[in-house]
């Protein structure tokens, strides 16, 4: 299988090159390029994104709502069910949830939360609201950082309506540099990862902001461990 999607590549970039009227880039580009691959040089970080992990969970709330996204906070993930029922009613939305199959949500007692309906896998088109594991928070720009796998669909990021993410407080970052360096360190890169702040939007229309342009119109994030930040 490995052979295989080596050739589908091969193939893929050989087309490119063709259509560039191009050949392989010379050895000692291809080296220059691989060796900036293997370095992961870091760009200028701006210096709110290095502060205390404290003040960077603040920095990600202030950036996050700035962006349209709302927060919620609670102790513990037992804490889950509840914070998001409560949510939900506050919005008069329906308490269906489809949920990331990931080992974290999987070991929540949602049935003890007798309101809502639950189930585990992708996305459909009919899926009014989506709950999602956050790999990492972003301070510098209040943004989510979501790989895709099998325990987090990326289905779930796009289609709902309202999209929640629980995320742990220890996972918010300063810069994306940092944030990438914890991909790298956490296994093999996914096929897709995507960088979400706020909910989707556009302006492209008279310049009027409309919400859920070309994805959720609602992005709700509950930190967990975070009580007294923001």
């Amino acid at each position: 299988m490995k052979i295989d999607n080596q050739a589908r590549k091969a193939a893929i970039l050989g087309s490119i090159r063709r259509g560039l009227r191009r050949d392989a880039l010379p050895a000692d580009q291809a080296m220059m390029i691989e060796a900036r691959l293997a370095a992961h040089p870091r760009q200028i970080i701006p210096a709110r994104s290095l502060q205390d992990h404290e003040a960077l969970v603040a920095l990600f709330i202030a950036n996050a709502t700035r962006e349209y996204a709302t927060i919620d906070h609670i102790a513990d993930r037992a804490d889950l069910p509840e914070a998001i029922a409560t949510y939900l009613r506050g919005q008069n939305l329906p308490l269906d949830l489809v949920i990331a199959p990931h080992p974290e949500l999987e070991s929540i007692d949602w049935a003890a939360h007798t309101l809502l309906t639950t189930r585990y896998g992708r996305a459909t088109p009919t899926d009014m609201v989506s709950l999602q594991a956050g790999f990492a928070g972003i301070a510098e720009t209040g943004t989510l950082m979501l790989p895709s796998g099998a325990a987090t669909p990326t289905t779930l990021n796009l289609l709902p309506d309202t999209e929640i993410v629980v995320l742990d407080a220890d996972a918010i970052v300063g810069p994306y540099e940092d944030a990438f360096d914890r991909l790298r360190a956490a296994g093999p890169m996914p096929r897709n990862v995507m960088l979400v702040t706020g909910p989707s939007r556009s302006a492209d229309i008279e310049r009027t902001l409309e919400l859920g342009a070309h994805g959720p119109r609602r992005l709700h994030i509950v930190l967990v461990g975070a009580q007294n930040a923001g």
